[in-house]
């Protein structure tokens, strides 16, 4: 009878099998539509400042920008032969070679000697190179940068699904004379992940951008019209297309500005509005390319900042072109005055139609000048490589394999950015399509080990008859499978009401100050209690049980339960959950004991409450239900009663934040930073329910079990004495009594002032009183706990962690000292803490000192932003800052200009040029600075401990620009 019985079980789970494996690409299908996708209208303008836009295609209106560095950074230097570098696909052309022969273009690109080194030239160059791959996290709907994910590092995020993965190349190239044993010219090349545009998507518009600025106009492929033009201050390097979560490139055309103008002003005067701008259509555009006015390919020589660049661009036939071989103007110069001469030494040319060079204005000249502007397509060099490139080589941009084509060869050239890219459409909500495709992969590598479950074709051809006869015989069975056990359940289940009368007994003597009072009021809500240990034998610190097992305990610590042995592998099996009465990990308020129990097949905690606290279970499990999608908040499973209790099985974490701080051996890889930001999301994940936690403090957060990658998330625990705020309110009423821990508790809770009700606020203070708790590793900003609360209640606070002359500290004290405020109205959200200083990676700091200095540099000593800057400026840079850096920086800086050693912008000023020039510093500066970002960073904030949070206050009025969104919250969401 058994025998049949597993024969039968076997046969429905393979139907059971069949029915999955038939349904499964429609319901994979079915979740790809929620999967995480930029919107449509969104279109990308890189660049070549490093600026990505993400602007509308209806408009071209700016909606957010991503700041990154320039796509393009060589030395300042002139060198002869001089290399321009194509800002666009990375190709390389030079100057002033030995036979003084003018612009030629060198027969391979950056990513191509990056790819090929280290390799040696025919001419006596050695060419080393270096690739680095980075995923920028950003936030579709601001253009936040949330982390940047490479091979060596990968910070720790505040989850905002979705999230937007852009991938992007560094390429960085030297070149080393063995002639003349000299290092000849390096150049850092940047190159979005991006396959080529594909016509089958069929786009309606075309992009023609300026190759001198950034001016861009977007024309509709089909009726010709102009939809909208823009001007991005930067030359265009590429214009990007979202489709198949990854940038794709959109087709475009560069052309000189002169063009674009004259093929305005050609075709306004055929307008009916003669003034009326940008009028004329692609299809004008194409028949003067292919008529009247035919459209040159050319070469466009120019200059950002110090940098020289050359890419390829159209003109149409009148501009100036510089002929093929000028290296430079002839003595008597061209005959126009349109020539200017540059400081540098470069000259431009602006291209104009009256611009007309002289016959035998070819013959070169020895002159380091180099004409701005256009120039004709210049020849290949003859230089070749000794050493042949790969045969596999891909462009950069098919570094991103789309889905549909990981079974092409291209799959094998770049198995890891297929990999990586398929592990962040699972991380940004795009599960379903990876599980499909893995599922796939398994239908075809396991085809013959599942053999044995195919069922006949003609059975499988009725999906309801098949229905049918699974649930008939999944019926019966469950039947005879489950009648036996339920005598042995019904037993067990006698032993279990014997144990739950004893354990009641015992939590009566032990803690009769603690257990709710059946019918009393506190058995709505859980009152003020003690942070003291239970009365009851707890498990010592080293037990190994103690460790690994710490779950959502009701809030108070771990306890030991001393298992009979009548209890020792006594599993009880309620529903779908099981859990055995000897494996206590934690006992709360109010009789509730946690176990350790299974769900489903997973490990759980398992809360066991008593009836008189039903209610606020009940209520427990409607917060866990509304807020537990966040990964930062414990996870909810499942609830299930009897006769004696109810039981909640929630996530199995692996310690709480108190047993991190009093130990943190076990989790010396931990950043406490992280754990702290990601309290911060989970709580900010509450707030934006409505939903107020009420007790938090070191013990209610938890650290979860590593996953597979190895990372442990913080999670915020114990929902007993939340509270949902109906909405349009903001406060809470005490009616219930006062919630909370005592030494946790924000003051207003215990003023009981009249009209003036607590609000999520009261949140932030406690969060405050963790992170100071969490940094001075075990110390409490109110003292020690028998005067804790009444120091909070008399507004008595000491941070004596904190030096003032450590800059980590001064960010730190200056966070807290805002969510420990007595005035609740003057804590900030949740939302501000995440945006405060105290987060930020050496990388952003960086890039915010960039940017401010960027936004003053051309404001008057005068304007309000400088003045708040320089106030009290004088203690933020130690009298004069020129006197606390290095001797071999300050000797760098009197090269180029001078600088103000009183001045906080000069400061600024002086670093943001410093980074700008990085890799042309000599190499005695570049080992001063350290490293970019972590050693460039804590160099400066070494020995000017209060810059950043000066800075980051007196540029607080500018909160409101766009360039500044990423470092601060706006006024208007605050």
């Amino acid at each position: 009878m058994k025998g049949r019985v597993v024969g039968v079980t076997r046969a429905v789970g393979r139907l059971l099998l069949c029915l999955l494996l038939s349904c499964e690409g429609r319901l994979f299908q079915v979740g790809g539509v929620k999967s995480v996708t930029l919107p449509e209208s969104l279109l990308f303008v890189s660049t070549l400042d490093g600026s990505l836009h993400a602007v509308s295609k209806q408009s071209g209106d700016i909606k957010w920008t991503l700041r990154e560095d320039p796509v393009i950074q060589v030395p300042v230097y002139l060198t002869e032969p001089s290399f321009l570098p194509d800002p666009s696909d990375g190709s390389l052309y030079v100057l002033g070679g030995k036979h003084k022969e003018g612009l030629v273009k060198l027969p391979f690109t950056i990513p191509e000697l990056v790819q090929s080194a280290p390799c040696k030239s025919s001419d006596g160059v050695l060419y080393t190179g270096k690739k680095q791959d980075v995923w920028l996290v950003v936030d579709p709907e601001t253009g936040e940068k949330q982390t940047s994910l490479t091979t060596s590092s990968s910070e720790s995020i505040c989850p905002n699904s979705p999230l937007l993965y852009i991938g992007r190349t560094e390429y960085v190239v030297t070149m080393f004379d063995t002639k003349t044993q000299e290092l000849r010219w390096n150049v850092t090349y940047k190159d979005y992940s991006a396959p080529p545009y594909d016509e089958k998507l069929d786009y309606k518009m075309a992009h023609l951008v300026s190759s001198g600025d950034g001016l861009v106009v977007t024309v509709d492929r089909e009726s010709g019209d102009v939809l909208w033009s823009q001007n991005y201050g930067s030359p265009v390097v590429g214009v990007y297309l979202y489709s198949g979560d990854s940038l794709r490139h959109a087709p475009h055309l560069s052309l000189a500005m002169e063009t674009l103008r004259f093929l305005t002003f050609s075709s306004a005067s055929n307008q009916a509005d003669a003034h009326s701008t940008l009028k004329w259509s692609y299809q004008f555009v194409k028949e003067q390319a292919s008529a009247q006015t035919q459209l040159v390919p050319t070469l466009y020589v120019g200059k950002l900042d110090s940098h020289l660049y050359a890419s390829t661009s159209h003109v149409h036939h009148g501009v100036s072109l510089v002929p093929r071989g000028l290296t430079l103007a002839r003595i008597e110069g061209p005959l126009t005055t349109g020539v200017t001469l540059r400081e540098r030494g470069e000259c431009e040319i602006t291209p104009s139609t009256d611009v007309r060079y002289p016959p035998g204005s070819t013959q070169s000249r020895i002159n380091h000048w180099l004409l701005i502007g256009h120039h004709e397509l210049p020849p290949v060099a003859h230089t070749t490589m000794l050493r042949d490139f790969p045969a596999t080589l891909q462009r950069s941009g098919e570094a991103v394999i789309p889905p549909q084509l990981h079974t092409t060869p291209a799959a094998t050239v770049f198995p890891h950015s297929y990999y990586y890219q398929r592990y962040f459409q699972t991380v940004a909500g795009s599960h379903s399509d990876t599980m499909a495709k893995r599922a796939g992969d398994e239908r075809t590598s396991g085809q013959a080990d599942r053999a044995a479950a195919v069922v006949p074709v003609n059975l499988t051809q009725d999906p309801l008859t098949l229905a049918v006869l699974t649930l008939l015989l999944g019926g019966w069975l469950a039947f005879a499978l489950t009648h036996p056990a339920r005598t042995a359940q019904q037993l067990k289940g006698q032993r279990h009401q014997e144990d739950a009368s004893h354990v009641q007994s015992t939590q009566s003597s032990v803690q009769p100050s603690q257990a709710a009072a059946p019918g009393s009021s506190d058995t709505t809500e859980t009152q003020l209690s003690n942070d003291s240990p239970p009365a009851s034998p707890t498990l010592p610190s080293s037990s190994p049980s103690h460790r690994s097992s710490i779950a959502d305990g009701g809030g108070s610590s771990s306890s030991g339960h001393k298992a009979t042995a009548e209890d020792t592998g006594d599993d009880l099996q309620i529903g779908k959950i099981s859990f055995s009465s000897s494996e206590v990990l934690g006992r709360g308020n109010a009789g509730t004991f946690v176990f350790r129990g299974q769900f489903d097949g997973r490990h759980v905690a398992v809360k066991r409450i008593l009836p008189e606290c039903v209610e606020v279970a009940e209520r427990e499990v409607q917060l866990l239900r509304e807020s537990d999608t966040h990964p930062n908040v414990i996870r909810y499973f499942c609830t299930e009663r009897d006769r004696l209790f109810t039981y909640i099985a929630i996530e199995l974490c692996a310690a709480t934040l108190q047993q991190y701080v009093e130990d943190p051996t076990c989790f010396a890889d931990l950043n406490p930073i992280t754990l702290l930001e990601q309290t911060m999301c989970g709580l900010s994940h509450l707030h934006s329910l409505n939903i107020v936690h009420r007790d938090l403090k070191p013990r209610n957060i938890l650290l979860s079990s590593p996953s597979a990658l190895g990372q442990v998330r913080a999670i915020i625990s114990d929902f007993g004495l939340c509270k949902k705020i109906p909405d349009g309110r903001s406060s809470f009423s005490l009616r219930s009594g006062i919630p909370g821990t005592e030494g946790w508790i924000a003051p207003e809770v215990l003023r009981e002032t009249p009209g003036n009700k607590p609000t999520a606020a009261v949140d932030v203070f406690s969060a405050g009183c963790v992170f100071y708790y969490v940094v001075s590793r075990g110390q409490h900003p109110f003292g020690d706990s028998l005067r804790r609360q009444v120091n909070i209640l008399s507004g008595e606070y000491s941070l004596s962690h904190f030096m003032e002359d450590i800059h980590d500290d001064v960010i730190a004290q200056d966070l807290i000292e805002q969510m420990v405020s007595a005035e609740a109205e003057s804590r900030p959200s949740t939302a501000c803490v995440l945006k405060h200083p105290f987060f930020w990676s050496p990388e952003k700091q960086l890039l915010f000192f960039q940017d401010v200095s960027d936004r003053i540099e051309k404001e008057p000593a005068d304007s309000p932003i400088v003045v708040r800057l320089e106030t009290a400026g004088r203690s933020v840079v130690r009298t004069n800052w020129r006197m606390h850096i290095s001797v071999p920086l300050q000797t760098d800086l009197r090269r180029f200009r001078t600088y103000k050693g009183n001045s906080v912008r000069d400061l600024l000023r002086a670093m943001r040029n410093k980074k700008h020039h990085y890799h042309e510093l000599p190499s005695e500066v570049q080992e001063t600075l350290g490293e970019l970002p972590e050693g460039f960073v804590s160099y400066f904030t070494t020995r000017f401990p209060r810059l950043l949070m000066h800075t980051h206050a007196a540029l607080q009025i500018c909160a409101h620009e766009r360039l500044f969104h990423p470092y601060y919250l706006p006024p208007s969401t605050k």
